[in-house]
């Protein structure tokens, strides 16, 4: 496929994606392809080289998909994203980035939907957060509550240090595990300590183990 052909194609994807989403994509050292969004410019220019730090940088690093807030340091702007590498054969070709803007910086609560009301929750009291019957729900040290938001709009929003994805079903407070067990369905469980049991998926136990180091 030419490179007109390719970028031609880019681009119309970049259409199916929302105006607010900059769409990138990589090779293993640079940037080939960058579309702005009418929100957020990272100014990125084809032929770039990758810069440590950034989401694709992560990406290709642990050759895994990444999502996570990456400070104004960075690039002088900052973002939320996700970045996902893809091979060339059995070979790591590159990766591909969807960047969002960074419209919840600055927080450190979840307000959560109770039966009378909302209640803030600040980030450091929340255990897990839990997709069940298609409602978000805020597990805390106090109380539980629902929210709107998804669990991939959680994954942006929390500090990584502090957040992991662990399941389809479920971001954890890693500062709320009290123990690590193996186990033979999700290759871990989580023993909160709360007294709740969260398990660890197959597809995020080794994404799940660089981040927590072990």
């Amino acid at each position: 496929m030419q490179r007109l052909t390719t970028r031609s194609l880019l681009d119309v994807i970049g259409e199916l994606f929302s105006d607010e989403i900059s769409i990138a994509v990589t090779t293993t050292s640079e940037y080939i392809y960058y579309r702005p969004s009418i929100r957020i410019d990272l100014k990125i220019r084809p032929g770039d080289s990758i810069k440590e730090e950034t989401l694709a940088s992560k990406a290709l690093v642990m050759e895994q998909k990444v999502s996570e807030f990456i400070p104004r340091n960075v690039f002088g702007i900052p973002y939320h994203g996700m970045a996902v590498p893809f091979y060339d054969g059995a070979h790591l070709g590159g990766c591909v980035l969807a960047i969002y803007p960074a419209l919840t910086e600055g927080k450190s609560v979840i307000t959560v939907k109770t039966s009378d009301g909302w209640k803030p929750i600040p980030f450091e009291k929340v255990q897990y957060i839990e997709v069940k019957d298609r409602r978000t729900n805020v597990i805390s040290q106090e109380l539980n509550g629902v929210h709107r938001l998804t669990l991939q709009d959680f994954e942006y929003m929390l500090p990584r240090e502090s957040f992991i994805r662990c399941h389809r079903s479920f971001i954890v407070n890693v500062n709320q595990i009290e123990h690590i067990y193996p186990d033979t369905h999700s290759t871990f469980m989580l023993a909160m300590r709360n007294g709740d049991q969260i398990p660890v998926s197959q597809s995020y136990s080794s994404y799940f183990r660089k981040l927590l180091g072990f």
